[in-house]
């Protein structure tokens, strides 16, 4: 039987430092970037979202509906806000809607 490392105390420190290690970090906060979207808009703006991208810290959003654009564009930074409290760390400065 394989004996236990007793340096990792348990299992979310050890994702930690998988994640550190192997350089994850940036591919999990565009994945939880675009979770982090879909939750809070809700359904009337996914449907109209076409995709979104995470570049540097740059929300990219593509939106099918001008008006739905035109309309959240007046609350970008109310978005912006909102997307890193529910990350829990900034990770977006700006949002791009197209």
């Amino acid at each position: 039987m394989a004996k236990r490392h007793s340096n990792i105390n348990n299992l979310s420190d050890a994702l930690k430092d998988f994640v550190e290690t192997n350089k994850l970090q940036k591919g999990l906060d565009k994945v939880n970037v675009e979770d982090a979207w879909k939750r809070l808009m809700g359904n009337g703006v996914n449907n109209y979202t076409t995709a979104i991208k995470l570049d540097r810290q740059t929300l990219y959003v593509q939106l099918s509906s001008s008006v739905l654009r035109e309309e959240l564009s007046y609350g970008t930074s109310k978005i912006i806000t909102m997307l890193n409290e529910e990350l829990g760390k900034e990770i977006i400065k700006k949002l791009v809607l197209r």
